[in-house]
């Protein structure tokens, strides 16, 4: 059987972790943007974002109502300069002064600003002129944060995406493409300098998009999988955006870069689309933006970068009803314009007590959500169906293994006899299901599972199980 070499750490972590979950989750953020005319009052979403985990906003500008709005709130506040801004803030110091001066000062420290992004995009906007003047603004702007003592409190950079890379897979064959190289190096000195991190826009939904298999589907929500092996590090991946992060760090440690940080700008995905669009629904978005969130809450990390949540932003807190393009690309948002959720990923503080989230079954094709049912009030475990393949246990055992401690069925554990995939697989999903929160969504499998009350353990084997 095929184990993830990092489970054992991952369910001490998500022990650790979840005893501050609830409280503290500053790796989740999000992407607050304004091309809408139906917007709620900056207020309100200070409101909003208050009463869930999100612990970071990033902004495409610098709006004063919404950096004011956030002000005593702890909130993190990414603020970004715009492309257009880049030519006036490399050519000249003083304009990056007066920037700062005009969108930092009135509002830091009471507002926690805490990066500034400098462009979005540059190095593959395929303009030149703008990709030579990057490098010279970033350190402008900065420079002008060191000249008001702020150039240790509030970072610069500038966000890109993954067109940067020349090759992405497998991950550890990552490497950036030759034209971006010799300025990519020069950008990256300058992080590496002042500790500022590398953003990047990994979506998985686009990867889907152009190439739409099943199994392709289930790899990036992060559902039960084959998954996908790399041959140089012997890691089998799980999901893809763990495989694009992890391309990231190939590339930044090819070039020697390996302690830069990596910070994920943006991610996320659509619940609806046009007839045409493949992927865009409800039941894929809260399966994507769901299963990300409660892992990065596990704090599993990456296979190449274990131990630690990378900071994520999600996309999009609100729909941006006049973005041209197809419907998807307004129809991001995880709330509504009156501040209640799209769907439910367990944002909420109030329904938010354990690192855990829905893993919603996800189809081809939209279908109408499910509620999720009570949860059982006896003792419950879960049980493979009859009737499933070897292939799907194997699946679902190296998914289940890849976020739980499956020690007991490796050798010498006291599950590990009788050695066959169906009792492995037993096991290892039950186990899944009673430390990912115990929900019936959480014995799911893609419709391989259900909950049993009759007690499989056997023997000095003991299935963790109990009332809820």
């Amino acid at each position: 059987m095929t184990m993830l070499r990092f489970a054992t750490a991952f369910v001490f972590l998500s022990l650790l972790h979840a005893v501050k979950v609830a409280k503290c989750q500053s790796f989740i953020g999000v992407n607050y943007g304004q091309v809408a005319d139906n917007l709620p009052p900056p207020t309100d979403t200070a409101k909003l974002l208050q009463t869930t985990s999100i612990q970071k906003v990033r902004l495409y500008g610098s709006d004063p109502a919404i950096i004011k709005s956030l002000a005593n709130t702890g909130i993190g506040i990414v603020i970004g300069a715009s492309n257009g801004d880049i030519p006036g803030l490399a050519s000249d110091p003083n304009f990056a002064k007066n920037w700062v001066n005009s969108n930092v000062i009135p509002y830091y420290p009471a507002s926690n600003i805490i990066l500034i992004t400098v462009g979005n995009e540059v190095m593959t906007s395929g303009d030149q002129n703008l990709m030579t003047q990057l490098l010279p603004a970033v350190q402008n702007v900065h420079n002008a944060l060191d000249a008001v003592s702020l150039g240790g409190k509030i970072k610069v950079s500038t966000v890109h995406s993954m067109a940067v890379l020349r090759q992405s897979e497998p991950p550890s064959s990552g490497s950036f493409h030759p034209s971006f190289i010799e300025q990519l190096k020069l950008l990256l000195s300058f992080n590496n300098a002042t500790g500022s991190p590398f953003a990047i826009n990994p979506y998985p939904y686009f990867a889907y998009r152009s190439d739409n298999r099943p199994e392709t589907l289930d790899f990036c929500l992060f559902q039960p999988n084959a998954g996908r092996f790399d041959p140089n590090t012997n890691i089998k991946y799980t999901n893809m955006f763990d495989a694009q992060v992890d391309a990231i760090h190939s590339a930044l440690n090819s070039m020697g870069f390996k302690n830069v940080e990596i910070v994920v700008a943006e991610t996320g995905w659509p619940y609806k689309g046009d007839a045409n669009e493949v992927g865009p629904s409800v039941e894929n978005a809260k399966a994507y933006n769901g299963n990300l969130i409660a892992h990065l809450r596990s704090m599993a990390g990456t296979p190449l970068m274990p131990g630690k949540s990378v900071d994520t932003y999600l996309f999009a807190l609100y729909d941006e009803d006049l973005k041209p393009g197809p419907s998807s690309e307004r129809a991001f948002g995880l709330f509504k314009p009156d501040l209640t959720m799209t769907y439910d990923i367990g944002l909420s503080k109030s329904s938010q007590s354990t690192p855990s989230t829905p893993t919603a079954p996800a189809t081809q094709k939209p279908a109408t959500p499910v509620s999720p049912s009570p949860k059982p009030n006896k003792g419950s475990w879960c049980v493979p169906k009859q009737g499933i393949s070897n292939t799907q246990l194997q699946s679902n055992l190296d998914y289940a293994c890849g976020h739980a401690d499956c020690k007991p069925i490796q050798p010498g554990g006291a599950c590990f006899e009788p050695n066959t995939v169906a009792s492995h697989a037993a096991y290892a999903m039950n186990l899944l299901y009673q430390t990912a929160g115990r929900n019936p969504w959480n014995c799911d499998f893609s419709q391989t599972a259900t909950l049993s009350s009759n007690n499989p353990s056997y023997n000095n084997c003991v299935y963790p199980g109990g009332s809820t």
